[in-house]
């Protein structure tokens, strides 16, 4: 039987305007079928949460992973960061629960499998793009301050108006993006030279499929949210 590889992103779990809830039997069929299913960044959201506190939101993160993850234990599970769940409390419960789960891990960055790479894709916001500038852009999201009320009526308009979409796509022009990521790869070690072939990706919420840039394929699996296009991807590996 052949294996199968999952990649998942911004799901962005807790928040309102997130459809990921009905998602549940999806998720769960695939990791049931896969060797490795890698969660890519911004599944869940600290920012946007609706529920009481960030210390609610992540001992709900870690419930969500835990019937997750136990039911499968043929499945290795990779969770990646992204810049809305890379909090630092959430870091401290994931690290802890990490170590007694045997087929979690964590990376706060990236992990190469391998032809290909994975990541969540915030590493596109800048051009010279590292790990410590990434530490600092993903730092604005890291406070226990949440959007109130008129904040979140405001996107909730916005969305309604289709604007998330426009803003989307003048933010993050798919040619940009997947040039800054082969740009950051490179810098990180991982090229065409030593067999890298595909690139994924979340983060911009725009779903792409077999994307081509100079010998590398790129994918994007979109958002679950109002108006967007959202898919589990399946990945060669």
């Amino acid at each position: 039987m052949r294996e199968k590889h999952f990649f998942v992103s911004d799901l962005h779990l807790f928040s309102r305007r997130s459809h990921a809830h009905l998602l549940a039997e999806d998720l769960f069929r695939a990791a049931a079928g896969a060797k490795t299913f890698i969660l890519g960044g911004d599944i869940f959201d600290f920012r946007w949460t609706t529920l009481p506190s960030v210390a609610h939101t992540v001992e709900a993160a870690l419930e969500w992973l835990r019937r997750l993850v136990e039911p499968h234990p043929e499945c290795r599970f990779v969770f990646l960061q992204g810049n809305h769940d890379a909090h630092p409390r959430f870091t401290q419960e994931l690290d802890a629960f990490s170590q007694t789960v045997s087929n979690l891990s964590w990376h706060p960055f990236y992990v190469r499998l391998g032809r290909s790479l994975f990541l969540h894709g915030d590493a596109a916001e800048s051009p010279q793009m590292d790990h410590a500038r990434l530490d600092v852009y993903r730092s604005r999201w890291s406070g226990d301050l949440k959007h109130g009320p008129m904040a979140n009526r405001l996107y909730d308009a916005a969305v309604a108006a289709h604007l998330h979409r426009a803003i989307g796509a003048a933010a993050h022009p798919t040619w940009r993006v997947v040039r800054r990521l082969a740009a950051y790869a490179q810098r990180m070690g991982h090229s065409l030279m030593n067999g890298l072939r595909h690139v994924y990706f979340g983060h911009t919420h725009t779903a792409l499929a077999d994307y081509r840039l100079g010998g590398l394929t790129f994918h994007n699996g979109g958002a679950p949210m109002r108006g967007l296009q959202f898919r589990i991807v399946e990945a060669v590996v």
